[in-house]
């Protein structure tokens, strides 16, 4: 379906306090709407407590994700490319992303059931998503964003305080937060950032890591859910999995990257017929062709080190399953 098909029938179910599920892809191109989703076959999800699934009836066996190949070296050429275009000014931050070839014993539906994540997306044979990141959620006229910049490894030692410390990290949570700050204020008045750089633990097949995110917060006007979706469209994609400023950064990652991310890093949530809550589309796996890829990136600046960001993604391949 066209993104704009979605857009309006958000605004349509908005207008009648309808609920609804909706995603849209990183290039605002196509999308998805399930009307009254918690009956839907087509699609399974959880938002927070929300969500429609089927009780998984058998036990898995101890979760395995291998990757298949990488290649240092075509992630180096697109490095290269965003480098120079930071360089330039083009842009101060943006998020480069890879596609992984990887191997695992779990289908699509076995990752979805017992993966642990606020946001979890499921549609079949096609894609499976178990995001901890938050888009927007929007109650009582209060809109808020929780944008996601920074991970290390929790078993390190001092870990919480060397990311806390990390320079780098620390400078694009600063860029990312008035990003999105800019982005409410498009929207919504009287936007504050409410929590700064606050540290959550996540819970991996691989072992724990640990996260740094923001609060920030607007108030929109009385009857926002009326024009629902053109307020939501307005502020894709999301600043986190982009970078800033907005156009300049994505006709560079589209230099960079070559391909198009498709859902991956785009957005998808849920309206109850009152509030909404939405979550960016990352820690992703699509099945292609039979073959599985694993999507993930990382933040780039003009003083990153092509080695250690390649290292980063990497790191990012994992399921957030504990057995």
């Amino acid at each position: 379906m066209k993104a704009e098909i979605v857009r309006e029938e958000m605004n349509r179910c908005g207008r009648a306090g309808i609920p609804f599920l909706f995603g849209v892809d990183f290039e605002g191109i196509h999308g998805f709407f399930v009307e009254k989703p918690l009956s839907d076959p087509s699609v399974y999800f959880t938002i927070g407590t929300i969500g429609h699934y089927k009780t998984p009836l058998s036990p898995i066996p101890e979760p395995r994700i291998k990757i298949l190949h990488s290649s240092f070296e075509t992630y180096q050429e697109k490095f290269r490319i965003v480098h120079q275009g930071l360089s330039r000014g083009d842009s101060f931050l943006l998020n480069l992303t890879e596609r992984t070839p990887i191997e695992t014993n779990l289908t699509l539906e076995q990752i979805f059931y017992h993966s642990q994540a606020r946001y979890k997306l499921l549609l079949p044979d096609r894609l499976v998503c178990f995001s901890p990141e938050s888009f927007v959620r929007i109650e009582n006229n209060e809109i808020r964003s929780y944008p996601m910049k920074g991970t290390i490894d929790a078993t390190l030692p001092d870990a919480e305080n060397r990311l806390l410390q990390n320079h780098k990290e620390t400078c694009e949570h600063y860029t990312i937060v008035d990003l999105i700050r800019n982005d409410l204020n498009i929207v919504a008045t009287r936007v504050q950032v409410k929590r700064f750089r606050y540290v959550e633990k996540i819970h991996t097949s691989q072992g724990e890591i640990l996260q740094t995110s923001s609060e920030i917060s607007g108030q929109l006007p009385d009857g926002w859910q009326n024009e629902l979706g053109t307020l939501l469209f307005k502020l894709l994609p999301a600043g986190s999995i982009s970078g800033a400023p907005k156009a300049a950064t994505q006709k560079l990652i589209r230099q960079a990257e070559g391909l198009p991310r498709g859902y991956y890093s785009g957005v998808f949530g849920y309206f109850d017929g009152q509030t909404l809550d939405s979550a960016v589309l990352i820690r992703f796996i699509e099945k292609v062709d039979n073959r599985y890829y694993f999507r993930s990136g990382g933040g780039i600046t003009v003083n990153s080190q092509a080695k250690e960001e390649y290292q980063e993604i990497l790191e990012k391949i994992y399921l957030p399953i504990q057995k």
